[in-house]
């Protein structure tokens, strides 16, 4: 349902003016480059799939697009969200750099920006000065708003008040700066993998389309899903103040985020898959650089909070 309230829009005003930047050129800025970030994958995507019948799709091309995948699907769920946005855990300079890198071939904005959007999300969740919430619009808007039309229409979220913290680390700064090295990085590694592979510009040509193009299609809507069906659609084991929810179907491709609501309701715990039937790739994959030392103080509830948060 729309919030149309004069109390609630009220409310955040004043907040609005600290939590967003009101200049009319970064807002400009941001819209095209969100535009180009939506349709540049999406065009890729008709190509790779026109060219189908043509050369068809081998194992080189399938592994570059699964690897590819997973490694920016680690480095948003772990490095972006649980590490840079949520303080889930620790680990050294060198992993936290791997980590910004990974996540910033995903082609969903610098570090700095990603994680103040998502912080600003938690602070408003489901309320208006949330940036992506799909409860801000009715039916069918709602669901487009909460998906990809935020990105296109939102405001430029303040990092000086959601991320300082990453503003002040010279390192994860200089990764921000380099957002369009990362990028480009991604697309360019399995063009040259495939050429080198197959000793072929068309093997090249494929796997900058597979591995790069469609996988960022494919990530893209994944992660952004969780901003829109998950807050929508699912089961709700935790009574949490917004609408979000655990969705069984997103959970293995989006690496355990889908399960939205057990995140909502521990936000700063490493683990989301809070059953032993939730599967949480991302969790697997922090217990693994747990167990080889490169991270430590990995938060997450014990069985009575998590009792204690469901009878609440």
């Amino acid at each position: 349902m729309q919030l149309d309230t004069t109390a609630k829009f009220e409310s955040v005003t004043s907040s609005r003016k600290k939590i967003t930047i009101g200049n009319d050129d970064l807002k400009q800025l941001q819209r095209r480059f969100a535009l180009a970030t939506v349709l540049i994958p999406f065009l890729g995507s008709v190509l790779a799939i026109g060219l189908l019948w043509r050369s068809g799709i081998g194992a080189v091309e399938v592994a570059l697009l699964i690897s590819m995948y997973a490694l920016t699907i680690i480095g948003i769920t772990v490095g972006f969200h649980r590490h840079f946005a949520h303080c889930a855990f620790k680990t050294n300079i060198a992993v936290r750099i791997i980590f910004a890198i990974l996540g910033s071939m995903a082609a969903q904005g610098p570090v700095i920006h990603w994680v103040s959007n998502h912080r600003r999300h938690h602070q408003y969740s489901d309320q208006s000065g949330d940036p992506h919430s799909p409860h801000l619009y009715e039916g069918i808007r709602g669901l487009w708003h909460g998906h990809i039309g935020w990105m296109l229409n939102s405001e430029v979220t303040n990092a000086a008040v959601f991320a300082k913290d990453l503003l002040r680390d010279s390192a994860i700064a200089k990764v921000n700066q380099l957002y369009l090295t990362w990028v480009i990085l991604g697309l360019a590694i399995p063009g040259v993998l495939g050429g080198v592979v197959t000793g072929t510009w068309m093997g090249a040509w494929q796997g900058f389309l597979w591995g790069g193009l469609v996988r960022i299609f494919l990530a893209h809507h994944v992660t952004w899903s969780i901003n829109s069906i998950t807050h929508l659609y699912g089961s709700r084991p935790f009574d949490t103040s917004e609408q979000s929810t655990n969705n069984l179907w997103l959970a293995i491709p989006s690496f355990g985020e889908a399960w939205h609501n057990n995140h909502h309701a521990f936000p700063n715990s490493g683990k989301f898959g809070l059953q032993w039937w939730e599967i949480d790739l991302g969790y697997w994959i922090i217990r693994t650089l747990e167990f080889a030392g490169l991270v430590w103080e990995v938060k997450t509830p014990t069985a009575g909070m998590i009792e204690a948060k469901k009878a609440a």
